[in-house]
C-alpha cells in the first residue's frame, strides 16, 4: 500500500516523525511511534512478523547501550529530575534510559518503513524532477544502485574461480585472511566501473544545463494527500496522548 505512494511527501512525514520522536522525552509517544511502524509493515505492507522483530534488534541493542549508560553511570541533574516527572518509572536514571532505549527503536523503525517501503529507483527519479537533483548526481546515484548488486555477484565468481583452482568447495564463511586477498580484485573491478560511469555521463551531456525527460518519474496523486493527511493526524493524536 504505502509503496505506491509518491517517495518525497512520504519521506517529509517520516522525517517529521523522526523529528517529534526527537523532541518529545516521552515513553508513551516512543511506544506509539514504534507500534504504528510495527502495524503499518506488518499489516499494511505485508511483511513478516519475524523480520519486523530482526529489523527491531540492532535499534534495541543501540538503545540499550543509552539505558545501561543512563543507569549505571548517573549524575543527577535537572534535567533527569523533568524525564522522571515525564515517565511512569520512578527512577530518574531508569526513565531517562528508558525513553532514550525507546527513542533509538522508534527512530530506527519510522527510518525502516520508509526504506521498505520505497523503490530506490523512483525515489531518486522524483528527486531529480519535483526537486531538481542534478542529473548528474542522479546517475551517479543509479550506478551505486547497480554496482552494489555487481560486486557481490563479481566475489562470488571470484570465490568459485579459485575453489575450482583448489579443487575444494568454497566455505560457505568468508574468513579475514580470505577477505584480504578479496579487497584488490574487487576494488580494481570497483574502480573500472567507475571509469565506465564517467565516460557514460559525459556521452550523455550530464553536465550541461539543459532540459531533460525523465521516464517513468513518480507523480502525485489523491491518495498522496489522503495518506499525509492520516499520518500528520496520527502525530497530532500521539502528541496530544502523550502531552496529557
Amino acid at each position: 500500500m504505502l509503496s505506491a505512494l509518491h517517495p518525497l511527501p512520504k519521506l517529509v512525514i517520516c522525517l517529521l516523525w523522526i523529528v517529534m520522536a526527537i523532541l518529545m522525552f516521552d515513553a508513551w509517544f516512543q511506544l506509539a511511534a514504534i507500534l504504528l511502524s510495527i502495524v503499518t509493515l506488518i499489516v499494511l505492507e505485508r511483511r513478516s512478523p519475524l523480520l519486523v522483530l530482526s529489523l527491531m534488534v540492532p535499534f534495541a541493542l543501540f538503545g540499550f547501550g543509552f539505558l545501561t549508560t543512563s543507569v549505571l553511570f548517573r549524575v543527577d541533574s535537572d534535567f533527569a529530575r523533568y524525564a522522571a516527572e515525564q515517565s511512569p518509572f520512578a527512577s530518574q536514571a531508569f526513565s531517562a534510559g528508558v525513553v532514550l532505549f525507546l527513542r533509538a527503536i522508534a527512530c530506527g523503525m519510522i527510518s525502516a518503513v520508509f526504506v521498505l517501503t520505497t523503490d530506490p529507483g523512483h525515489f531518486i527519479k522524483a528527486l531529480m524532477a519535483d526537486w531538481k537533483l542534478s542529473p548528474r548526481i542522479g546517475y551517479s546515484l543509479f550506478s551505486a544502485l547497480q554496482l552494489v548488486p555487481d560486486l557481490a555477484s563479481e566475489l562470488r565468481q571470484i570465490r568459485i574461480a579459485r575453489a575450482m583452482k583448489r579443487g575444494k568447495p568454497p566455505s560457505a564463511f568468508i574468513y579475514p585472511p580470505e577477505l584480504v586477498t578479496l579487497f584488490i580484485p574487487l576494488l580494481a573491478y570497483a574502480i573500472r566501473r567507475a571509469g565506465r560511469a564517467a565516460i557514460a555521463m559525459e556521452a550523455r551531456g550530464l553536465g550541461t544545463g539543459q532540459a531533460r525527460t525523465i521516464l517513468s518519474a513518480p507523480r502525485l496523486s489523491r491518495r498522496d494527500a489522503v495518506f499525509a493527511g492520516i499520518a500528520l493526524g496520527l502525530l497530532a493524536i500521539a502528541l496530544a496522548w502523550s502531552l496529557t
